[in-house]
């Protein structure tokens, strides 16, 4: 689905509004020092709550970042979700990314699969597997590439607005995981990685990886 606000993510709404007029509620009955700190709260949930636009890179062959944050893995692991072994990289999302999730591909999503979890620091490996997480699997021309919400040791709500039989736009918004997070991706063994452990990485702008140029894309 397209998503036309761009500049704070819409599921942020509430918790701005709610901040916001308990912010201004404190400021008019006690007084501006005492609101300073709801204030500080206020400014901490909209940069949090914040959904810029991004430019798209249009190269067919590369994979693109489902989410702000830093590389936290490159290795072959298990896809559980399409049953293969895949290139599995993953980003870290803190409170201060961005965590609106984009596509990485363009594809026709085959399942997408939740599963109630633990919540624990989405930093460890662990997290990839036992804490709550949502996997979207999406087909893209002749490959696979399976894309993993996960829920971290402060998120406790994982969102996912695409269903199976939905065509996804690489860069295209899809979803969103409140405070603090990861995405796993899962890719054909044969996909080359474009970043390093510890790189700092931008959904939908930043290229994670590259499908083989004698492949269809």
């Amino acid at each position: 689905m397209r998503y036309p606000h761009p500049i704070l993510a819409r599921e942020g709404w509430p918790f701005i509004g709610g901040i916001v007029l308990i912010s201004i509620l404190a400021w008019l009955f006690a007084g501006f020092w005492w609101s300073l700190p709801f204030w500080l709260v206020s400014i901490f949930v909209i940069q949090f709550f914040r959904d810029p636009p991004r430019a798209v890179p249009q190269d067919p062959l590369a994979v693109l970042a489902p989410a702000d944050g830093r590389i936290v893995a490159i290795e072959r692991a298990h896809d559980p979700y399409a049953k293969r072994d895949a290139l599995k990289i993953s980003v870290f999302m803190n409170v201060f990314n961005v965590h609106s999730n984009r596509a990485p591909v363009t594809g026709m999503v085959q399942t997408v699969s939740y599963f109630p979890g633990k919540f624990f620091n989405a930093d460890l490996d662990k997290a990839s597997l036992e804490n709550e997480r949502n996997a979207v699997v999406i087909q893209h021309n002749a490959r696979i590439v399976t894309a993993v919400q996960v829920a971290g040791l402060i998120a406790r709500r994982v969102l996912c607005y695409t269903k199976p039989g939905d065509q996804l736009q690489r860069g295209q918004r899809f979803g969103f995981i409140r405070f603090g997070s990861r995405v796993d991706l899962y890719l054909p063994l044969d996909t080359v990685p474009r970043v390093s452990i510890g790189d700092k990485v931008y959904a939908a702008s930043t290229v994670l990886a590259a499908f083989p140029a004698d492949m269809p894309a």
